[in-house]
């Protein structure tokens, strides 16, 4: 599966960074990532919000950095999403 074939996110793995810091959601990123190599789940869904967009930014720096991630891209329906396939 393609990052662009996913229309509902309602099945997917889903990790929640409302009312965190960008340490602490580098940290938790990192730490779903490897629980959902374990669990053999490609695709991956990271709720980060809109916000002033600092959640965003380091979600996506992180997913740069890691290399388990093959691709990422934020949600087409909803901008506070990001999607993101995983090497497993």
């Amino acid at each position: 599966m393609k990052l662009n074939d996913v229309i509902f996110i309602d099945n997917l793995p889903k990790l929640d960074l409302h009312g965190t810091d960008s340490d602490t959601a580098r940290v938790m990123i990192n730490d779903f990532i490897k629980d959902n190599i374990t669990m053999k789940n490609e695709i991956i869904l990271i709720i980060h919000g809109i916000g002033s967009g600092i959640i965003k930014k380091a979600t996506q720096e992180t997913l740069k950095r890691n290399k388990n991630v093959i691709d990422f891209k934020i949600y087409n329906f909803n901008a506070g999403c990001t999607i993101a396939q995983i090497r497993i």
